[in-house]
């Protein structure tokens, strides 16, 4: 069934502002929050599903011109969040991977904000909206593949 484009525009922004809102909350309840910006925690994510990647590579990904993206691999080495690794290829150039430090901070941002949605679900939700929150699961999904 096609909603008609009046609700469909309706549920369109009541959506993005229920999902925009939920983000910032699952933000400000991981005390991890204050050490990264949200471009840093995105290289962070990206390092962990890609293992390696080349600087112009996450510049890329993130939209963000290589000179940014050198300033935000700094600060992560810095961190010792990243390590850098001469590729065999060609050594004038470096690919970035996670260091154990790094995959520990992202494992911990996750569990916080984890533990957190899980109590808020359990506090706020009966089992019914909780299965509902499941079902929607699927279609929530199928928006991250369109472009």
């Amino acid at each position: 069934m096609t909603l008609p484009s009046g609700d469909a525009a309706q549920l369109s922004t009541e959506l993005r502002t229920v999902i925009t809102r939920l983000t910032k909350k699952l933000r400000s309840h991981a005390p991890t929050r204050e050490k990264l910006s949200l471009t840093e925690r995105a290289v962070i994510r990206l390092l962990d599903e890609h293992q390696e990647l080349l600087p112009s590579e996450l510049a890329k990904r993130e939209k963000v011109t290589t000179q940014s993206m050198s300033q935000i691999l700094n600060h992560l080495s810095e961190l010792d969040y990243i390590v850098r690794r001469p590729l065999e290829t060609d050594k004038r150039k470096v690919s970035i991977a996670l260091s154990e430090t790094g995959r520990n901070f992202l494992y911990t941002a996750r569990h916080e904000k984890d533990e957190w949605l899980h109590k808020a679900i359990e506090q706020s939700c009966s089992a019914g909206e909780q299965a509902i929150l499941r079902q929607a699961l699927g279609p929530l999904t199928k928006l991250l593949d369109v472009d």
